[in-house]
């Protein structure tokens, strides 16, 4: 599989999205139309583990076209599908015997749908597997419909097992239904017999089945009634013959509940027995539920068929994020041509303002990869993938308090990960290296990281790097595999208008201050912030603080720490010592942030 680490799978928001950690308006949500659960379960497992094995990745894709191709069996199937329970879920539960006598005839109506299924599905070549592995059922269909009733609830109230499938139970269901009626034609006898208009005959749990008769009537009760119990408004009786109906109705019910439950562990257990090939079944349906959905998913919003190959090379010919189109159909999303090869455009440096679209074309690259390597379609005119081995991301700036990590030791640790872990056919996004630090520092860290993963044996690795540090655009002038792309605007008026689309250069220019505008800062602040750049780029030496002259104080000179003694700092000795020569810039960086540590704790 493509190993995707959980930094990726947040990053790219492929289950959950990171800020509200809800499922609506993840990758999931968009590509997941399954009607089941297996399916559902199925389609996310995917998601978490894209292949490498392009025969598996040909296959899954041959299935899905098949269910694109054949418009009115696909929306039959569909509609089949919702009626399917979650077989994998059930079948574990009859398998462990704590199935209710519901769920057995949930399963019977689950597979039922089979015969169907394998007839639409037919003999086509590209989904014979799938027809194959959706096995016959018919034995357990036809032992399910014969023991368990339709309406099947629980033993409580009886009639789990269906009238004719034990002879000894039918047998003492008479038993007890003609005792009950002798008992419902008894109280009738018996008002006749006595006279009593108001005797009636009733059964409770604690005192079983009595004669009642009100206080006015006492004086008429027969001499062969027993007292069983009184009551504030009269008494309860009982007679021989009464007392020998009850035992013969509760031996009857109670042998008939113990035979019931028998009976219904016996069809649980003949039906567990075969368990491998219902789960078989299960995970036929869930690969049919997944192709139809992502047949479905690519009807809905025109994804095509990407080729697949083996080589390092990534072509996209209007692609589109497959998230954000969604959110954007009144308006449209604009598509983006990417280019990505380990021998000429192997490192892209994206620069433009934000707001402008860079963070969302490099997750777009990403999720069109990734989708290609689940074997779905993917959100493009045209899309040639040369599979990838990881897709690694380091976007978004985030603090880890609990282990005690800053924004920019958090952004330094991920980018470690990825320098050490990736591979020359791995693909790298990153989103702004450096911008947790002072702005030297942070040019410095990115284009060391650049170069490191342009130059450095054995890495090489295809990587999307957008940045605000204008000044990395130099680097396609000296590394031969990189190239320069931008986001376009155009300027008119004073006003900016972000047109989404990537071009190819990069831009010298920042358009800060027009973001912080959109974003709605006072107009003296962003009036005074045009003032501050117009200053500092013709290199004036105005008081920028606007401070009176009283106010501003020279700077107070930092004076050198002088061991104890006159003792040469082990800092300094350990300093002197480096090999200046024979360290990466990232060697070189980490070493710097070490001895920084190491003074900064004394």
């Amino acid at each position: 599989f493509m190993a995707l680490d959980e930094q990726t799978q947040r990053n790219l928001e492929l289950f959950r999205t990171s800020h509200s950690g809800t499922i609506g308006g993840s990758l999931l949500s968009i590509i997941d139309l399954t009607k089941t659960a297996m399916g559902g379960r199925l389609v996310k497992r995917w998601l978490g583990q894209p292949l490498l094995d392009i025969t598996e990745l040909v296959k899954r894709q041959d299935a899905i076209s098949w269910f694109y191709d054949n418009t009115l069996v696909r929306n039959q199937i569909i509609s089949l599908l919702g009626e399917v329970a979650d077989l994998e879920r059930l079948i574990n539960r009859v398998k462990s015997s704590i199935a209710l006598p519901s769920e057995l005839v949930t399963l019977r109506r689950s597979v039922e749908v089979i015969p169907e299924l394998r007839k639409m599905l037919g003999d086509d070549n590209s989904i014979v597997w799938l027809r194959e592995e959706l096995k016959s059922c018919t034995d357990v269909v036809d032992l399910i419909a014969e023991a368990i009733a339709e309406q099947a609830s629980g033993f409580d109230e009886g009639g789990v097992i269906k009238q004719g499938f034990s002879e000894e139970l039918d047998s003492l269901r008479q038993t007890s239904k003609n005792a009950k009626q002798y008992l419902a034609n008894l109280e009738s006898q018996e008002r006749e017999k006595t006279g009593i208009k108001s005797l009636k005959v009733g059964y409770n749990k604690v005192f079983g089945y009595y004669i009642e008769v009100s206080k006015s009537n006492l004086s008429q009760v027969p001499q062969e009634y027993i007292r069983k119990q009184t009551l504030v408004g009269g008494e309860r009786f009982f007679t021989p013959e009464l007392k020998e109906y009850e035992s013969l109705i509760l031996n009857a019910n109670e042998r008939l509940s113990e035979l019931e439950a028998a009976l219904f562990r016996q069809v649980c257990h003949q039906i567990g027995a075969d368990s491998e090939r219902i789960l078989d079944v299960s995970n036929a349906m869930a690969n049919i539920d997944v192709f139809s959905s992502m047949a479905e998913v690519a009807v809905r919003y025109s994804y095509i068929r990407p080729e697949l190959k083996t080589d390092n090379k990534v072509t996209i010919n209007k692609g589109r994020h497959p998230v954000i189109e969604r959110s954007l159909i009144d308006t449209g999303f604009v598509h983006n041509d990417t280019y990505l090869s380990n021998d000429d455009a192997q490192l892209i440096v994206l620069t433009g303002p934000n707001m402008s679209g860079k963070s969302t074309y490099l997750r777009q690259v990403a999720l069109i990869v990734l989708l290609a390597q689940i074997g779905s379609f993917v959100p493009a005119d045209s899309a040639t993938i040369g599979l990838v081995d990881r897709i690694f991301t380091r976007v978004g700036a985030r603090e880890d308090s609990a282990a005690g990590q800053s924004t920019f030791m958090v952004e330094m640790v991920e980018t470690a990960n990825i320098l050490n872990n990736a591979t020359p056919r791995s693909l790298i996004i990153l989103d702004e290296i450096g911008r947790g630090t002072s702005t030297y520092d942070g040019l410095s860290i990115a284009r060391a990281v650049a170069e490191y993963i342009h130059s450095y044996p054995g890495l090489g690795a295809k990587t999307l790097f957008a940045t605000h540090y204008h000044e990395m655009v130099e680097l396609a002038g000296f590394l031969p595999r990189v190239r320069n792309y931008n986001v376009a605007v155009t300027e008119e008026g004073g006003e900016v208008t972000f047109l989404y689309k990537i071009m190819p250069g990069g831009v010298d220019k920042s358009y800060g201050i027009h973001v912080a505008k959109l974003a709605g800062l006072p107009k003296s602040v962003v009036h005074r912030a045009q003032e501050v750049l117009e200053e500092l780029e013709e290199g004036s030496r105005k008081d920028l603080t606007r401070r009176s002259p009283k106010d501003r104080r020279p700077k107070e000179a930092i004076p050198l720490q002088l061991s104890l003694l006159g003792k040469k700092s082990p800092l300094i000795e350990e300093f002197e010592k480096l090999d200046i020569d024979s360290l990466t810039p990232l060697e070189a960086i980490t070493k710097l942030y070490e001895l920084q540590k190491k003074a900064m704790e004394g």
